[in-house]
């Protein structure tokens, strides 16, 4: 392994935006950090940058985009490898597409002895034009030659890369998606916060709300959810949507002004209440009656898994991820993507029952528990840490290097 000052093995953890640090990659950091690791992170800088710094990462501004521009990717590429050239680090981990692919090929280059890739969802996927969709699977092939291993969030991920020959099944393993279920327990949080929330949000106590934490981009299904309430509200007038979230200055579309031009269209402005981005979701989602996520297409969305760990129900599409984590009739219902008349359907159904809406919330919390918390994530990515490290050992030791 690389030498340092520290005597630590050095880790350098890649994604495109500091975005996703903040908010995917921060239990992993800190995890290998006490596992006696020196983790680097590197993405674009971005709004989230001061945080991450104040949190002691070591972070590297690197020039990604989430967009497929070649020139663009052609230069952090280059600039990538030459970081790397001179800086060793002992694993390379990349998340996300683009840099799933960049972060491998520089990794390559610089002789980087373990390449790890975490796949938060595969770019190609069911909704996909035939021929972009095996572009995209060859690209992972090619991709996949340049690393050591693989993470899928999703099982259905896993079944597809070893089906489409990107990786073989000794290389691949499904890590599923953590979240914190202490800090999303609907016991944690007290009718005061609650209250306080209501009066900034200006929302009454017993109306029926409908939570979503989403970026507000046309491919999380927010127009549909908007043609869902105005239908739904012919039946439940007071009906509010809490929608957590935005979007980046890294989205290639931004829908926000056409989003809320929509609603303005369909009179039903009033009833959305956007809260932006927030540190205090567990709390904002303890108003809520139902949770939804109408996207088109998503990896192993984290939000189904604290709505499930709040006691909500689910109303979600039946896309990848998404019908992993909901049960049918069980914690929620799936619907197809792009019907909003289902997806009306589903969610005033849950607002009409509220019993059978309390069963399938406390069944979803019990599911999260079991299944989905952070801590067994965690260790099941640092098994294959430890078995590449010994195996690279001893491939040095071997070597005589």
């Amino acid at each position: 392994m690389v030498p340092t000052v520290t005597g630590k093995k050095r880790v350098l953890q890649l994604c495109a935006v500091d975005f996703t640090v903040k908010n995917f990659l921060a239990e992993l950091i800190e995890f290998l950090e006490a596992k006696g690791l020196e983790v680097h992170v590197g993405c674009r800088r971005g709004e989230f940058w001061n945080d991450l710094l104040a949190r002691d990462y070591r972070m590297v501004d690197l020039p990604f985009t989430r967009g497929a521009n070649p020139v663009a990717n052609a230069l952090a590429l280059l600039r990538l490898w030459r970081y790397l050239a001179g800086h060793p680090f002992d694993i390379v981990h990349v998340h996300t597409p683009v840099v799933g692919v960049l972060g491998r090929l520089a990794a390559r280059w610089a002789r980087v002895p373990i390449r790890l890739y975490t796949a938060h969802g595969f770019y190609f996927h069911d909704d996909m034009r035939p021929t972009l969709r095996r572009f995209c699977i060859a690209i992972e092939r090619l991709a996949a030659q340049w690393g050591h291993f693989i993470f899928t969030q999703s099982e259905e991920d896993r079944r597809a890369a070893v089906r489409e020959g990107i990786s073989p099944p000794e290389r691949i393993a499904t890590i599923g998606n953590g979240i914190d279920t202490e800090r999303f327990d609907p016991e944690r949080v007290t009718a005061q916060e609650q209250a306080k929330l209501r009066e900034e949000l200006n929302l009454p106590h017993e109306v029926p709300t409908i939570g979503i934490v989403a970026r507000v981009v046309r491919e999380k299904g927010v127009f549909e959810l908007a043609e869902a309430i105005a239908e739904i509200r012919r039946d439940a007038t007071g009906v509010r949507v809490i929608l957590i979230g935005g979007a980046l200055p890294s989205d290639r579309a931004d829908s926000t002004p056409a989003f809320r031009a929509r609603l303005d269209q369909l009179g039903i402005a009033s009833n959305f209440h956007f809260a932006g981005f927030r540190n205090d979701v567990p709390a904002l989602m303890s108003l809520c009656h139902v949770y939804t996520l109408p996207s088109y297409r998503e990896g192993m969305p984290r939000s189904i898994l604290e709505a499930m760990a709040m006691s909500l129900p689910v109303v979600a599409t039946a896309i990848r991820g998404c019908r992993e984590e909901v049960v049918e009739g069980e914690t929620g219902f799936l619907v197809p993507p792009r019907d909003s008349h289902s997806l009306a359907e589903q969610l005033l159904w849950i607002l009409r029952h509220p019993d059978e809406a309390r069963r399938m919330g406390q069944a979803g919390r019990r599911r999260a528990v079991e299944n989905y918390d952070y801590r067994l994530v965690l260790s099941r990515q640092w098994e294959v840490y430890e078995r590449l490290m010994r195996e690279i050992g001893k491939w040095e030791a071997g070597s005589g290097r």
